[in-house]
């Protein structure tokens, strides 16, 4: 959350400014989408539905980089050091297939800080997948561990804003806030359904959050969250070194936040890309990338923002996003029959 520069009575505006941050802080927890913000989403789609896990056929490493709001001023409150953290995720990811398990395992890891949150989640997967029709449809379980951490002393709570805005104490009368806690551990649990004619197209369907676990020490919940993707290739007839990779993402937060996602690649010839993208009311996009050594891919995006936190002074100038990727398969040869013989002599 941010805390902009103000040139009228800065120090009172600052704390009402922090407190109003604090609050939607919270609300922010509330309704958040614990698995991060991603422009990479068609490279990314495990994050997003445990059901991919597996389905590339390959073992798959992944990591995510984003930083957001970038260029944003923040102002720390009077007599507070730290001004808090726009929003910024690490991701690291794995899934391969597993024979016989009929499907497929993964492992999410995600870390996201923003303003005085730091936030970690762990998910693990298991894809159970059938082949159906020209394709493979996947149906998935996923078990979710949320540890959170939230700074309470660099708050400051509604008590500060009648009194003296140098005055240095803190947010422990503040209703929403108990200053005993510093951080909370969750278990949730998530599911989803994901078919793909590979190659071609694929549609993914998922949930999160299912149980909505609550934390009594923040005052918050986990808010069940949906998630629908698509993606398609469209390979050129006359130019078959050049396919065209349009997809999209929609996500809604108990069916009262809605955001969708879409964007375009075009790929020569399995080396390099290219596209753009739009976040619905928050930013264009632009994705660039290569794959090389054949099993490795990276890739770089860059977010301009279009809502008001940006296009102004003091205001973001844009987000950054940088996505690796390893996929690679270990064929472990077949041990030959073994061929026991037994001669029997007769006298």
């Amino acid at each position: 959350m941010a805390i902009l520069n103000r040139q009228n009575n800065p120090s009172r505006m600052s704390k009402i400014v922090l407190f109003l941050a604090s609050m939607m802080l919270f609300l922010s927890a509330a309704n958040a989408q614990n698995e991060g913000q991603y422009t990479h989403f068609m490279f990314n789609r495990l994050s997003y539905n445990p059901a991919y896990a597996g389905s590339s056929g390959n073992i798959s490493l992944t990591a995510l980089y984003r930083n957001q709001w970038l260029g944003l001023s923040l102002q720390a409150p009077t007599g507070v050091s730290e001004a808090g953290s726009t929003p910024t995720n690490i991701l690291f990811s794995f899934d391969m297939p597993v024979s016989w398990l009929h499907g497929g395992i993964g492992l999410n890891f995600n870390s996201e800080k923003v303003g005085y949150h730091d936030n970690l989640n762990m998910a693990l997967d298991y894809a159970f997948r059938i082949f159906w029709g020209p394709g493979n449809l996947a149906a998935a379980i996923e078990v979710d561990l949320y540890n959170y951490k939230f700074n309470t002393e660099y708050l400051r709570g509604s008590d500060d804003l009648d009194g003296d805005p140098t005055s240095s104490s803190s947010a422990s009368s503040d209703p929403l806030v108990n200053s005993s806690a510093t951080s909370d551990f969750l278990i949730d649990f998530s599911t989803g359904l994901y078919y793909q004619v590979p190659g071609l197209w694929y549609v993914s369907l998922s949930a999160k959050n299912l149980l909505g676990s609550k934390s009594e020490s923040f005052n918050f919940h986990n808010v069940r969250t949906y998630y629908l993707m698509a993606g398609y290739e469209y390979r050129f007839p006359y130019n078959p070194s050049i396919t065209l990779k349009p997809s999209m993402l929609v996500k809604t937060a108990e069916f009262s936040v809605f955001q969708a996602d879409f964007a375009c690649l075009v790929d020569y010839e399995n080396i390099f890309w290219g596209g753009l993208g739009y976040r619905w009311g928050d930013s264009f996009n632009i994705l660039a990338g290569v794959n090389f050594l054949k099993y490795m891919r990276v890739g770089v995006a860059y977010d301009l923002t279009t809502s008001k936190m940006g296009f102004g002074n003091g205001r973001s100038i844009g987000s950054a996003e940088f996505f690796l990727n390893g996929s690679f398969q270990i064929n472990v040869p077949k041990r030959p029959p073994t061929v026991s013989r037994n001669t029997i002599h007769l006298y």
